[in-house]
């Protein structure tokens, strides 16, 4: 099959309490696709950055089976840069830099060679990018997800509202979950957040594991714990990046085989958090995803016998 996926492709600047970063390669769309190279080897992406982007890391996706023909590349322009400092508990950051750059008026062109993509995965952009994106594909994919954050629900709300009409698939953390919905129960919230227009809801909780709502369906994902989380940058897009990797690649949006795909992302967001930015994900290899994987299957694999009584 075939992943569509559309999200900045940037530079970060990290701080953490075990370290900081002078500028590296950051951006949704680089974290989606590379996690998503695990399982799905037909990738296409639509971004744009400027001229100071590195080669090598174009390279580096296109030998991930990435198709960089919907990347614009605006000459004698900069990049979008985003520099932010965590706290201790690492659950939450301040942002010290946003330089929107080529991003400002990013126009998402999808080529021809795009359209009848299988899958597509929507990055955290502005509302109205992510649906003129859909607008744009001639024919629907099997499954259009998207990420958004805060930002967009303290500044363009009504926007949002309007995309997640088009979609069928929201990717959200807790907070962004209790916000949009305006419930802090979870259980309540997914309810809200589906009756706006995506079917399918993955509740991210960091450490504590995700979980997945269809219908009257819910599936929790174990976290796996880590002994240190080192930069939890990205991993929210690593996750998607798997999620997506692994539907695209089985071609099975059932809600079984959805359980199997937020696993897979788990695996590799848990890979994500071990180094600044791609770092771990550039390193490991396809025998590390699976035994990853394992880990995580053995997290929740156990046998009971009932007695009542």
């Amino acid at each position: 099959m075939s992943l569509l996926t559309v999200g900045s492709v940037a530079f970060d600047a990290i701080e953490t309490p075990f370290g900081k970063t002078d500028k590296i390669i950051g951006g949704a769309g680089t974290y989606i696709a590379i996690s998503a190279s695990f399982f799905e080897k037909n990738q296409n992406i639509v971004a744009v950055v400027g001229d100071d982007f590195p080669q090598s890391m174009l390279d580096l996706l296109s030998k991930r089976n990435v198709d960089l023909t919907g990347l614009q590349i605006k000459q004698g322009e900069k990049s979008f840069f985003w520099s932010g400092k965590y706290h201790n508990d690492m659950n939450s950051r301040d942002t010290l830099i946003t330089e929107l750059n080529v991003l400002e008026h990013f126009d998402p062109i999808i080529p021809a060679a795009y359209q009848g993509v299988d899958y597509l995965m929507l990055g955290n952009l502005t509302p109205q990018v992510q649906k003129l994106v859909v607008e744009r594909l001639e024919t629907r994919p099997k499954l259009v997800a998207m990420d958004t954050m805060n930002f967009w629900m303290d500044i363009a709300m009504d926007d949002l509202k309007e995309t997640l009409k088009v979609i069928d698939l929201l990717i959200v953390n807790d907070e962004e979950a209790r916000q949009l919905s305006g419930e802090n129960s979870l259980l309540k919230a997914s309810k809200v957040i589906r009756n706006m227009g995506p079917k399918y809801l993955i509740i991210k909780k960091g450490e504590h594991g995700a979980l997945l709502f269809h219908g009257d369906n819910i599936f929790s994902a174990p976290g796996l714990p880590l002994e240190e989380v080192f930069d939890p940058t990205g991993a929210g897009d690593t996750f998607a990046g798997g999620f997506m990797g692994y539907l695209s690649n089985t071609d099975d949006i059932s809600f079984e085989n959805m359980k199997r795909a937020v696993v897979a992302g788990s695996a590799l967001a848990s890979f994500c958090v071990e180094k600044f930015g791609t770092e771990r994900l550039t390193e490991i290899n396809q025998t590390d995803v699976e035994n990853r994987i394992e880990q995580f299957i053995a997290l929740a694999d156990f046998e009971m016998t009932l007695q009542v009584g």
